[in-house]
């Protein structure tokens, strides 16, 4: 079982950008077939698929949040960071941190918490 914890602020205003890390724990992060995927579910609506790093570093975005969220990874660290830049209120959501050994950008089999970010003047 791998335990995911992601990290960053609860409260953002509107235009700034959204840092958050999920931190993956032993040595998994660069472990063939793994993605980091970052998931969020925003009030009212099911779960939105927000992007991936693979395990090669490759990168994955979903085109309808308009490229405003670049994904990397700190391979020291152990972590995957989630950028969204220009947040709006539309995206206070809770953010998830996901991850699967399968191979695939669209599976997840393992989950952090979720942080609640609330964009907000």
């Amino acid at each position: 079982q791998v335990e995911l914890q992601e990290s960053g602020p609860g409260l953002v205003k509107p235009s700034q950008t959204l840092s958050l890390t999920c931190t993956v724990p032993g040595g998994s992060i660069t472990t063939n077939y793994y993605y980091w995927t970052w998931i969020r579910q925003c009030p009212g609506k099911s779960l939105e698929w927000i992007g991936s790093i693979s395990y090669r570093g490759n990168t994955y975005d979903n085109p309808t949040l308009e490229s405003r969220t670049p994904i990397s990874r700190d391979k020291t660290n152990n972590q995957s960071s989630l950028q969204l830049k220009s947040v709006r209120p539309e995206d206070t959501c809770v953010y998830y941190c996901t991850g699967t050994n399968g191979g695939s950008k669209y599976e997840v089999d393992y989950w952090g918490k979720g942080t609640l970010v609330t964009v907000s003047s």
